[in-house]
C-alpha cells in the first residue's frame, strides 16, 4: 500500500515556475514507478510524465518535454515536477500516481495508487 500527498501548487504567472511534490509512504516507494498527470476544468485526465523506480529513464507528454523535470529522491520518498516556462493550457489539478510496472504506452490504467492533488493555475 502506498498513499501519495502532493504539495507545491499554486497561482502563478504565465512564463513562472512551479515545483510540485509528491511524498509518499511506506517502505517500498523505491519499487514504484512514479507519474504525474492533469486534469483541467472539463477535460479528461492526461499523462505529463513519469519516471521508472530507479530514476534513470523518464517520459513526457510533447506538450511538456522540454519545459517541465520529473525526478525523484528515494531516501526520502518524494517524487518531483520541476515545471518552467509555464503556459495558460498548463492550468489543471496535477496528480502524482503510483504503478508496479509501465508498459510502452504510459496511461492512467497502470497506476494502482494516487494521490489527492494540487490546483495548478497560471494567469496570462
Amino acid at each position: 500500500q502506498v498513499q501519495l500527498v502532493e504539495s507545491g501548487g499554486g497561482l502563478v504567472q504565465a512564463g513562472g515556475s512551479l515545483r510540485l511534490s509528491c511524498a509518499a509512504s511506506g517502505r517500498t516507494f523505491s519499487r514504484y514507478h512514479m507519474g504525474w498527470f492533469r486534469q483541467a476544468s472539463g477535460k479528461e485526465r492526461e499523462f505529463v510524465a513519469a519516471i521508472r523506480w530507479s530514476g534513470d529513464s523518464t517520459h513526457y507528454t510533447d506538450s511538456v518535454r522540454g519545459r517541465f523535470t520529473i525526478s525523484r529522491d528515494n531516501a526520502k520518498n518524494t517524487v518531483y515536477l520541476q515545471m518552467n516556462s509555464l503556459k495558460p493550457e498548463d492550468t489543471a489539478v496535477y496528480y502524482c500516481a503510483a504503478a508496479q510496472s509501465l508498459g510502452v504506452a504510459i496511461v492512467g490504467s497502470m497506476f494502482a495508487y494516487w494521490g489527492q492533488g494540487t490546483q495548478v493555475t497560471v494567469s496570462s
